[in-house]
This record gives structure tokens, C-alpha cells and sequence, in this order.
């Protein structure tokens, strides 16, 4: 039988992960150490490397949770490699859901043993996100380039286009957010967290314009991203 917590899938996935921590740790050594060689303000690198390290503390507990949650049908090693590269819970969990239920299997609390079934699942998150491996290398210079002008152009203008760009990558994932409002006050969930989310991030925007409270510019998507996290945890017992 198919075990998808084998040994040999832990040793492969933990050998890709420390092979993409030992690349983050030597661009980042390489980086600090040419900053310092051209003379940059090295307070400022060093606060910049702390504010970003926090930044990143958030992201991290919803793609931990996002592991667990894929490791109740995809056994640990998949998860763990495929959202510690990647990090798009976003995309990983429709993309593994999707195709289990396209195969037939609608129960996702159970570990699969299907080698077939696996073996899809894994090709199709591969291969869904494998296109933005070609499109950036390729692309991303004459965007890039295209913005620049805009903003150049008018600067109003081109913080209005990075906006609607932005906006755009987001609406993406908003049928994730109201595709269950039918289903009663349960399936209005995702929309109470995401209004929560938002008025924290109001209040951070208020406290750093108002009361001049400059520290939090750099750690309101953090904050607003955690006190979402924990408001989810809170009212679903409450609803479901």
C-alpha cells in the first residue's frame, strides 16, 4: 500500500527545504556583506532585515496551517515541501481539492493510498504553478519597463495602475471568500474575517497618520493578518 509519509518522500522533501534555506542564508550573507562594502547605512539594513524577518511571521502561520490542513489527506512530506518553496495557500489547497474531487474523492479527512490518486494531485500543483516560472524570466522586464514609464509620466497615475494591479491579483481569490454565503450565517465566516481584517488594518492606518505612530507602517499587514487569524479561531466555534 501507498504510503505517502514514507521515509523517502521526508528525506526528499527535507533535502529540497535545506537546499532553499542554504540559498536564502548565502544571498543574504553576500548581500549584508556588499552593502557594508559600498558604505550603505547599516542601522538601516539591519532594521530593514528585522521589519522584513517580522513581516514574514504572519504568511508563516497561515502556510503552517495550510500544511496541516493538506497533511490530513497528502500525508506531511507534499505539504511541507510544496508550501515551504512555494508558500500559496491560496493556490495549493483549491488546486489538491479540485482534482480529489475530480477523481472521485470527496472525503479529504482521509490519508490517501491511491499511488494514482497522489501522483495527479501532485502533477496537477506542479504543473498549475509551473506557467509563472516562464512568464516572469520573460515578461517581467517590459512590465517592469511599461510601469516605469507610466509612472514617470504621472506619478498619481501609475500608483493608481500598481493599485488596480494589485486589486486585480486579489479579486482572484475572492470566490474562495463568498462562494458558501448560501449556506447560511456558517458560510458568511470568511467575509466577517476578512471585514475584521480590513478595520484592523484602518486602525493601524489611523494610528500611523494620526498619532504618528511611524513603528507600525512596517508591521500593519502582520498585525492585521494575525488579529484575523485569531478572530477566525474565535467566532467559528461560535457559528459552526
Amino acid at each position: 500500500m501507498f504510503n505517502p509519509n514514507s521515509t523517502f518522500l521526508f528525506i526528499a522533501a527535507g533535502a529540497v527545504i535545506l537546499f532553499v534555506i542554504a540559498q536564502s542564508v548565502f544571498f543574504l550573507v553576500r548581500a549584508y556583506r556588499r552593502g557594508k562594502a559600498l558604505g550603505m547605512d547599516m542601522k538601516q539594513i539591519r532594521k530593514t532585515i528585522i521589519s522584513t524577518a517580522v513581516f514574514t511571521f504572519a504568511p508563516a502561520v497561515s502556510i503552517l496551517l495550510g500544511v496541516i490542513t493538506l497533511s490530513q489527506f497528502l500525508g506531511l512530506p507534499l505539504p511541507w515541501l510544496r508550501l515551504s518553496v512555494i508558500g500559496a495557500i491560496t493556490y495549493e489547497l483549491p488546486a489538491a481539492t479540485t482534482t480529489a474531487n475530480a477523481l472521485g474523492i470527496t472525503q479529504l479527512s482521509e490519508t490517501i493510498t491511491d499511488p494514482e490518486v497522489y501522483t495527479a494531485i501532485a502533477w496537477v500543483m506542479t504543473l498549475g504553478i509551473f506557467p509563472g516560472l516562464i512568464w516572469v524570466p520573460l515578461f517581467i522586464r517590459k512590465i517592469q519597463g511599461g510601469l516605469m514609464k507610466i509612472k514617470n509620466k504621472d506619478s498619481k497615475w501609475g500608483d493608481i495602475v500598481m493599485t488596480a494591479l494589485f486589486l486585480g491579483m486579489i479579486s482572484a481569490f475572492l470566490g474562495m471568500v463568498f462562494a458558501d454565503i448560501r449556506e447560511g450565517l456558517a458560510g458568511w465566516i470568511p467575509i466577517f474575517v476578512l471585514l475584521f481584517s480590513a478595520l484592523l488594518m484602518g486602525v493601524c492606518g489611523l494610528l500611523v497618520k494620526k498619532c504618528n505612530v511611524k513603528w507600525l507602517e512596517n508591521y500593519a499587514l502582520p498585525v492585521s493578518m494575525l488579529g484575523a487569524m485569531v478572530f477566525a479561531a474565535l467566532i467559528t466555534p461560535m457559528i459552526v
